[in-house]
């Protein structure tokens, strides 16, 4: 099975085959606040994690999820008046869950109850910048791209 390895400090997501050779890499935006596991922090958690669900396989690209549920694309948003959030999650989610208890599993520091994702953004202008609220943000074409290759399973590592 392929594998992700997410560089904060570069700022990428690399996919890895069965042999830790590079398949792709894309740029990605990790938090604005910096590193950790606590719930609340905003801050994106290191360690290994594992891909526990992939939503919005059949939706199309750009389209906005709120709770983790479609809600069409951001422009029809727009028009309804659907209240938005600060960080608008677009075109796939791939919930992270931790592999390491009291580091990024179980208890203040667990990945998947904090909702830790990789997935697009609206903010496309700000990928390689850290400028998300703890999740991994890529451009809509990269993360739809990645979907597709990878299963749920799939293990991430982020480091610094």
């Amino acid at each position: 099975m392929n594998s992700i390895h997410v560089s904060i400090k570069d700022q990428s997501l690399t996919l890895l085959d069965e042999a830790g050779q590079v398949l792709h890499s894309y740029p990605v935006s990790t938090s604005k606040y910096g590193t950790g596991s606590q719930n609340g922090s905003n801050k994106t958690p290191l360690g290994l994690h594992r891909i526990k669900d992939k939503i919005g396989g059949a939706m199309p690209i750009n389209e906005v999820f709120i709770g983790r549920l479609p809600h069409g694309s951001l422009e029809e948003c727009i028009e309804r008046g659907v209240e938005l959030p600060e960080d608008v999650i677009t075109s796939r989610i791939m919930w992270l869950e931790g592999m390491q208890p009291g580091k990024n599993q179980g208890g203040y520091v667990d990945t998947y109850q904090r909702y830790i994702y990789i997935h697009g953004t609206s903010d496309e202008d700000q990928i390689g910048q850290p400028v998300s609220m703890g999740c991994i943000r890529m451009l809509n074409a990269d993360v739809v791209e990645l979907y597709r290759l990878v299963e749920s399973g799939t293990e991430v590592m982020i480091e610094e």
